[in-house]
């Protein structure tokens, strides 16, 4: 019996189903029922929410995620040999568990969210960021989902939530800052996961802006591909591959040309993407009236 509920402990249930952590699918489980509940609670009050929970492995999270009150866990998970014991924490919480066998990249959970929806995850690191960023690109905004609760490799976090003149400041923390806020909840050592990955890792909350600064995502990505793909040259060498003039582009933006892209907040980036926007379409009508006369 758990600290938490009347299933067997997590060290049984992987020996019971032969649960041996993959690396293929990044796998790292965690075992300490007390931490995956401190997991679950940064994720704040759970009653009469739902929570889709990716790669829940064993369910040593998905268990913490029901004993705190959720009303139903969406749980993905791509490994069929985890199935079986979370068919055991199913029939343990009736109607409160579904499962679904599948890649993570390839489900649409916004058709998989019902009402309140969160996510809580400790992701699969050869994933995570991609999840992330599908995440936080999601259309309409905001988004299907309250928050996002979830572990990530310490390196990966700190660039989620990095601020200008940080080292770990670039395209993440700039595509996270536009459309969320994001902090660091706790980190989590080595020793907590079987087997221990040779790095710290960390619990990053995020909570989507409700009106981001008006912007077209797209056109932001490629601003901050072309700004940070030369981060240690001035902005107005790394955006040459814009396909504008790039003294022109700093210019009408209000920025340095000087500058360098650490230096830049996230609202210069949108005032970059918004003036390259508009440059772009005067351009393309300048075309089509030379075209037609």
């Amino acid at each position: 019996m758990s600290a938490i509920d009347d299933l067997p402990p997590l060290r049984d249930v992987i020996r019971e189903h032969g649960l041996s952590a993959l690396k293929s699918l990044g796998q790292n489980f965690l075992l300490d029922l007390n931490l995956t509940s401190r997991v679950a609670r940064s994720a704040g009050d759970l009653g009469g929410v739902t929570v889709i929970e990716v790669g829940p492995g064993p369910g040593g999270l998905t268990r913490a995620i029901l004993a705190l009150g959720a009303r139903k866990v969406i749980a993905i998970e791509r490994d069929s040999r985890c199935i079986a014991a979370l068919d055991d924490i199913a029939a343990h919480y009736p109607g409160r568990l579904d499962i679904v066998e599948a890649d993570a990249l390839q489900v649409d959970m916004a058709a998989l969210a019902e009402g309140p929806t969160r996510i809580i995850a400790n992701l699969p690191y050869n994933i995570g960021t991609q999840l992330l960023i599908g995440w936080l690109s999601a259309e309409p905004w905001p988004p299907f989902y309250e928050s996002l609760t979830l572990m990530f490799q310490r390196e990966v976090a700190e660039r989620i939530v990095a601020d200008p003149s940080s080292d770990h400041y670039g395209r993440l923390g700039v595509l996270t800052g536009w459309r969320a806020r994001a902090r660091i909840a706790f980190d989590v050592a080595p020793s907590a996961f079987v087997p221990p990955p040779k790095v710290t890792s960390s619990v990053v909350h995020i909570v989507p802006r409700p009106d981001p600064l008006p912007c077209a995502r797209r056109v932001l990505e490629r601003v901050t591909e072309a700004a940070f793909g030369q981060r240690r040259k001035m902005l107005r060498q790394g955006l040459k591959s814009l396909g504008v003039d790039a003294g022109v582009l700093l210019e009408a933006a209000g920025i340095v040309p000087t500058a360098r892209a650490e230096e830049i907040p996230v609202e210069g980036f949108v005032n970059l993407a918004n003036t390259l926007s508009a440059m772009e379409a005067a351009r393309r009508t300048q075309a089509v009236s030379v075209s037609s006369s």
